[in-house]
């Protein structure tokens, strides 16, 4: 069977070292083959992305070209269809049907996850690898922790072992940015050095995709 695969998808509006770093601390505690990034191209849950499509997949590109690991997939871009996980990863299981898929997502979203599009079927597709803050421990009651009960897995050597159907648990490095105060800094002629790769913040500049007036229009 083929080393297990890691999706992260995201809006990534714009990618930084919060998505960057973590996605690292997971491929390497996992020994994962790859980890496919998927920015959104139609989100479901939240309103049209600030920066066009075409931009966010340079600036992930731009993002991910030092690290042999991070694969850039463009599907959601190019879907008209919801960029719901559930679909994304049904089309990648068509594709690799025996891969071992491991669907990175951050606490807050699994927290939400009761709310997602099909979420009972993702177990069907992919494992579940929730990248928490160290320390985090879910609650003792309730449907996620019922589910946690009956998937978790605490060997990451499981992974690899099937192709999906486990939830793992993986603490990972958490830096306090997000894309929301990136685009507040810009939008207010603030600095963003340092807290994404420079070639991303080239492109934020040379764009101007972050501008007052650019935001004003969403």
């Amino acid at each position: 069977m083929a080393r297990a695969i890691g999706v992260f998808g995201g809006t990534f509006d714009p990618i930084h070292y919060g998505h960057l770093r973590p996605a690292l601390d997971v491929a390497e505690a996992l020994d994962l083959a790859e980890v496919r990034f998927i920015p959104s191209g139609h989100p479901p849950h939240r309103g049209r992305p600030v920066a066009p499509s075409a931009l966010r997949l340079e600036m992930v590109k731009a993002a991910i070209a030092d690290e042999p690991r991070f694969v850039l997939d463009e599907r959601e871009i190019h879907s008209d269809a919801p960029s719901y996980s559930v679909t994304t990863l049904e089309s990648l299981r068509r594709e690799l049907p025996a891969t071992p898929l491991a669907l990175i997502v951050g606490m807050d979203a699994f927290l939400g996850l009761t709310g997602w599009h099909r979420w009972r079927e993702l177990l069907d597709l992919a494992h579940l690898v929730v990248a928490h803050r160290p320390g985090w421990h879910l609650q003792a009651e309730g449907e996620l922790s019922t589910l946690v009960a009956s998937r978790q897995t605490h060997d990451p050597r499981s992974l690899q072992a099937s192709p999906a159907g486990h939830i793992y648990l993986q603490a990972v490095t958490q830096l306090e940015i997000s894309s929301t105060a990136i685009r507040a800094l810009v939008a207010g002629s603030r600095e963003v050095r340092y807290l994404m790769p420079d070639e991303v913040r080239k492109l934020i500049i040379e764009s101007r995709c972050y501008g007052r007036e650019a935001q004003e229009v969403q």
